[in-house]
């Protein structure tokens, strides 16, 4: 089940590449490049799969709707 649109994903891919670029950036700080890199990864994954765990609990979906028969 997709719950996340196509340019929602797109944002989400796009963030996530430039928060891997963070983590690169910062790898003086341990700590904040991990912490940016997970979270990076979480994100590309989420645009990759179009689905979002988060979007399932609060009941949202930036998907398109299903048409009626």
């Amino acid at each position: 089940m997709k719950n996340v649109g196509r340019l929602d994903a797109g944002v989400r891919i796009a963030l996530g590449i430039a928060l891997l670029a963070l983590a690169a950036a910062v790898n003086g700080r341990p700590f904040l490049s991990i912490a940016a890199a997970l979270g990076a990864l979480l994100i590309v994954g989420t645009g990759l799969t179009r689905f979002c765990p988060l979007y399932t609990t609060l009941g949202l979906s930036t998907g398109a709707k299903p048409r009626s028969a």
